[in-house]
């Protein structure tokens, strides 16, 4: 089984980065085979929205998207981790995000299938840190990150989100929130099926 995470913050020593190592960890344990990806080492542009994807079901603009991509449709699962900036994922998560409507074209416009056959379902969690007291950040990150993975053919199996976690490293203080990567990881490969439509949900405060 191949796991891919996928970090988005542009921060060194991020605490998204840092939950989302643990949840690769996590999955290795459970005999996956773990990919990290760093994204802000990708060179990606945002979405032009030229429409030329509605026709083809994918998308002109040549730049890192186009290696970052296979990747995400060879995985069984992802572990998509972000930062919570102005109530939202980071830039460079939405980018990635938005050029996957490529994907969506495909799919809901040309009937296309994203992906082919596969033994097991597809299934993903997503990690988000914010530096508010609040939960409230996490409310667009739900909703977002459904519809990400509905047209990346993902199951949303768990979400792992942390708050009043600010200052880079400061996670590695939270002992719960770093086991919890780790057994969310796990759990994420022994799945055989999301949760009967119901994600996991897992909030914790820094």
């Amino acid at each position: 089984m191949k796991v891919l995470g996928i970090s988005t913050s542009p921060r060194d020593n991020s605490n998204s980065d840092m939950l989302l190592r643990q949840a690769l960890s996590g999955a290795s344990s459970a005999g996956a085979e773990a990919e990290y990806l760093r994204l802000c080492k990708f060179n990606i542009a945002p979405c032009s929205a030229c429409g030329a994807c509605y026709a083809t079901g994918e998308c002109p603009v040549e730049d890192d998207f186009q290696a970052v991509l296979p990747k995400m449709l060879a995985a069984d699962r992802i572990v998509f981790a972000t930062p919570i900036f102005f109530m939202s994922v980071c830039a460079q998560a939405k980018i990635l995000i938005d050029r996957c409507q490529c994907l969506w074209a495909s799919k809901y416009i040309l009937k296309r299938p994203v992906v082919g056959p596969r033994e097991t379902n597809r299934l993903a969690m997503v990690i988000a840190v914010g530096g508010k007291k609040s939960g409230k950040g996490f409310d667009c990150i739900r909703l977002m990150m459904k519809y990400y993975l509905d047209t990346v053919d993902m199951g949303y199996f768990a979400n792992l989100f942390v708050s009043n976690a600010d200052e880079a490293g400061k996670i590695a203080e939270n002992t719960n929130a770093m086991q919890e990567a780790i057994r969310l990881g796990k759990e994420l490969v022994l799945a055989s099926e999301s949760t009967s439509g119901k994600t996991i949900d897992v909030e914790l405060v820094g």
